[in-house]
């Protein structure tokens, strides 16, 4: 992977705004790698079908965000929590995949999307899954703020500047600053520490984002060695299960490192993502000490 710069919020990035902050913002991040990317990213992406019975319609996502989901080891696991899981794609990767006695709580603030959550899981979940599948409305940056709440894996799928989207808008790019990539920053922290402080000792979580910059990435995830002694980063990537071909015929793509993640960019990786994810690992408390 090219190497990328880190910006930060200094004199130089605090003056980049609109459509011409944006693509100097990024082409100093990528430098000659970004014309590649930015021309990726501009092209029309083509979801994958996730179809977890041939009795179901298919459900439509990015092959990278399978790929992100398939990488949460569920093996083992009783009790899943989906932090962020609107509009429901990895939910159901992840629900079709853990184990038959496992429960899984999907958790969406956005009344809004909400709905759609709800929607997906009832049409395109087996009856026997949908069953062990519950659906909350609540805030993930205080979910943890209730002692019961507490979870073997969880998955963090974290809202972020989702740079494809805005490419593809005049508007939003006429409205893009570097200071809404640090806002996001301080709300991804929220929500990620929160999701750790609800990870069961010897658990696993796995961030994610459709971001670009390193800022919103692996800088988010690195703050947590800072306030917790027992966090690892999984810094080798696990294999798609086997399981995974039952509800997906296409491969998936494989990502590229990052120091304390993973990163699939569609220059390289067939039009799919961007999507970078990081798999964390709490270590059990006698490992800690």
């Amino acid at each position: 992977m090219g190497k990328k710069k880190s910006l930060t919020q200094g004199s130089t990035s605090g003056k980049l705004k609109g459509a011409e902050g944006f693509e100097q913002y990024y082409q100093d991040l990528f430098t000659t790698r970004w014309p590649e990317l930015k021309e990726a990213l501009l092209q029309e992406a083509s979801p994958v079908a996730w179809q977890a019975d041939s009795n179901l319609p298919p459900y439509y996502l990015d092959a990278a965000s399978i790929r992100a989901a398939v990488s949460l080891p569920v093996t083992g696991a009783d009790t899943l929590l989906d932090l962020c899981a609107a509009p429901g794609g990895k939910t159901l990767v992840i629900s079709s995949l853990m184990e038959e006695d496992a429960t899984l709580l999907s958790n969406e603030r956005s009344r809004e999307r909400l709905t759609r959550l709800i929607r997906v899981a009832d049409q395109h979940m087996t009856e026997a899954v949908r069953k062990r599948v519950s659906i909350c409305g609540k805030d993930g940056a205080t979910l943890c703020k209730n002692p019961a709440n507490q979870f073997d894996r969880i998955l963090l799928d974290a809202p972020c500047s989702s740079e494809r989207h805005v490419l593809s808008s005049p508007q939003y790019l006429e409205q893009w600053s570097p200071a809404r990539i640090k806002t996001l920053a301080m709300a991804q922290w929220a929500l990620l520490s929160s999701a750790y402080r609800m990870l069961n000792p010897d658990g696993y979580l796995l961030y994610a984002t459709c971001a670009l910059s390193p800022e919103e990435n692996d800088k988010v995830v690195s703050r947590l060695q800072t306030k917790f002694p027992d966090v690892e980063f999984i810094q080798d990537l696990p294999p798609v299960p086997e399981k995974v071909s039952q509800f997906c015929q296409v491969p998936l793509p494989e990502p590229e490192k990052t120091e304390r993640g993973f990163h699939v960019l569609p220059d390289t990786a067939g039009g799919t993502g961007p999507l970078y994810f990081s798999l964390i690992h709490k270590k059990p408390l006698e490992d800690s000490e």
